[in-house]
């Protein structure tokens, strides 16, 4: 009788235990969660950690987190306003904002995801649609347009934006934003994570980069072969100049020296005639040791001045 007692003792309180294990639960600081009840919400979400209590096998916790999350689309072939067709990735940060709602609508963050993945995706074509390439790829409307290549007329000069790409990551936050709330969604923020263009059109925008670059490349080229005939024919003119400077120069020495030769050659000819004489005999005999050899005849007048001193030795 004893015994029975004590297993009866011993079952009320393994099912005592087992009552307040399943009525007692904790939440973290990530954490909130929504009480139901047969499948249906009981009050308002707990987002408060620590201890908390509920009605054991027949109330059940459902964990949401609390915490911001994030959204990564997939890429998507899109048109711009221009008709050109993109690759737009985009990324954004969302939370639960209300846990009942979401639990109602979507019950699982699966769900959340696909339902961001089409509200997102819908404005997002949208905006692309509603505005030129330009706008999607910069920020910054108060910068200049700047000429991305240097022949004139050519493609490829950044024109002025009107709004840029952070104003048009805006209106998809506020466009997205207000369908999401009825699923206890709150939209955080949306953005571009990456812009391409299509791949069938890809290949013909690296050969028209390829041929514009081309282009500047002749022209450098044409240029610069424009310079080297310019710089070549200054170096011709300049040799020339020289050379005739300095034949000018070699002219005037040359006939300043023949003019102090006669000179002098003069005035040694009106003040000794015997030193005159003396002179024409020292480079005629000069002109013998050049001319005259063993094996040399020469034909000579008697009035050549050449004959002159040669008869003197006979």
């Amino acid at each position: 009788m004893k015994s029975i007692a004590q297993i009866v003792a011993l079952l009320v309180i393994v099912v005592g235990a087992f009552v307040v294990y399943n009525s007692v639960f904790t939440v973290s600081e990530t954490e909130q969660v929504l009480i139901t009840q047969f499948g249906k919400p009981v009050g308002e979400a707990i987002t408060e950690s620590g201890l908390h209590f509920k009605i054991p096998f027949i109330q059940e916790v459902n964990v949401m987190d609390k915490r911001i999350l994030n959204w990564d689309g997939r890429p998507h072939e899109m048109s711009t306003k221009e008709k050109t067709y993109i690759l737009v990735d985009t990324y954004g940060r969302w939370r639960i904002s209300d846990a009942k709602q979401y639990f109602l609508r979507l019950s699982n963050e699966r769900s959340a995801q696909s339902r961001i993945d089409n509200i997102l995706g819908s404005e997002t074509r949208s905006a692309v649609a509603n505005h030129e390439l330009i706008e999607m790829v910069r920020s910054d409307k108060n910068r200049e347009p700047k000429e991305l290549y240097a022949i004139e007329g050519a493609v490829g000069k950044l024109g002025a934006i009107v709004k840029g790409r952070g104003k048009i990551e805006e209106e998809i936050l506020a466009n997205a934003a207000p369908k999401l709330v009825e699923f206890g969604i709150e939209l955080l923020d949306v953005r571009f994570k990456r812009i391409n263009y299509n791949e069938s059109v890809r290949q013909q925008i690296y050969e028209r980069m390829i041929s514009e670059r081309q282009q500047i490349a002749e022209r450098y080229r044409s240029e610069g072969a424009g310079e080297a005939a310019k710089i070549t024919g200054s170096r011709e003119r300049e040799l020339q100049k020289i050379e005739s400077e300095a034949y000018r120069s070699v002219q005037e020495i040359r006939g300043s020296a023949d003019a102090k030769a006669s000179e002098i050659y003069a005035n040694a000819y009106n003040q000794s005639r015997d030193a005159v004489e003396f002179y024409e005999f020292v480079k005629s005999l000069e002109a013998y040791q050049k001319i005259l050899s063993d094996d040399t005849t020469m034909v000579l007048t008697t009035e050549s001045d050449l004959f002159k001193y040669l008869k003197q030795i006979d």
